[in-house]
């Protein structure tokens, strides 16, 4: 696509990864971009899409908008987490069609995986079970999307892509307790109980399961080569491939915070998925994307924007 010549409806446009996905659109040279704001725009509402579509009409759409948090977030609202996404994807997607939009972009989550998958894990994995329970709703209002996006492929013709992406982080995340995902909460704990010479950081679990996380500007730059050189349903991983215990992520965050506190482990709280790992092979091959950002340098860059902006931050 020449996303010059499109008129793209961004959701979730200004949130933590929307904002370097339409930085990257720019680049491209983009010009006509609408990002909704969730105050205005309740996208699990129908009548609020096709408002939406009547004042901007876009040809193309990129579904990053969601409904997200961390494990104690998906345990206490389930209903929320599943409802909300849902609807958002589908109506959405709907929408799309019924006004002949060109290209659809659909934004999966890694929680679609089964808990026990494979590891790394394939696409063609997807289906292989149930995934991990504490965030299980939101995981599968987001894979239906995938079944959306194939069916509607299939006796439409609709063209719209799925691209499950891992964990992300980088400046600008999320640091809000209730809300956020392990590694900005992790930079938050640590960096509080550094600035109040406390002697001990709690978290959850026993440290023991895997993750991989993508930086968030890497994630946007595999977002829009897809979007101009990716047609087809099929679910796509992005991923750095690499894979890190939170145990260790824990002590490499508290380092470079410089907390020399003691972290104790509350066995008492889930631990989450056992691992988390991708394989990245089919978005190299299919359109062109490898990320580029080494885990270090994106967590300092990450660390160092918190550092600065923390009175800022809710």
């Amino acid at each position: 696509m020449n996303l010059k010549d499109d008129k793209i409806l961004v959701t979730g446009g200004a949130g933590f990864l929307g904002k370097f996905v339409v930085e990257k659109l720019r680049g491209e040279g983009a010009d006509e971009i609408f990002v909704p704001r969730s105050k205005d725009h309740d996208l699990s509402l129908l009548d609020n899409i096709e408002k939406l579509f009547s004042e901007f009409s876009p040809t193309l759409v990129i579904h990053l908008a969601a409904m997200v948090g961390g494990i104690g977030a998906n345990m206490e609202h389930p209903g929320q987490f599943f409802y909300k996404n849902l609807m958002m994807g589908a109506q959405l997607m709907e929408v799309s069609r019924l006004k002949k939009v060109k290209k659809f972009v659909a934004l999966g989550t890694i929680c679609a995986y089964p808990k026990f998958a494979k590891i790394p894990f394939r696409e063609e994995d997807l289906w292989n079970g149930y995934p991990e329970e504490t965030n299980a709703p939101y995981g599968l209002a987001k894979k239906m999307m995938l079944v959306q996006s194939e069916a509607y492929r299939k006796e439409y013709g609709f063209n719209s892509i799925f691209l499950l992406p891992v964990n992300l982080y980088g400046p600008g995340d999320n640091f809000n307790p209730d809300s956020s995902h392990v590694i900005p909460a992790m930079i938050r704990k640590f960096y509080e109980a550094k600035i109040n010479n406390q002697k001990e950081v709690v978290l959850w679990g026993d440290g023991s399961p895997t993750r991989e996380f993508l930086y968030v500007g890497d994630c946007a730059e595999g977002i829009v080569l897809a979007t101009k050189n990716f047609d087809r349903s099929e679910p796509v991983n992005l991923g750095s491939g690499e894979e890190i215990s939170i145990k260790d992520l824990a002590q490499k965050i508290s380092s470079k915070i410089g907390f020399d506190g003691n972290i104790v482990w509350d066995r008492s709280k889930p631990n989450g998925q056992p691992r988390r790992r991708l394989d990245t092979s089919k978005a190299e091959k299919y359109f062109g994307f490898k990320s580029k950002t080494d885990f270090d340098r994106g967590l300092d860059r990450t660390v160092d924007w918190y550092i600065d902006n923390h009175e800022n931050v809710i």
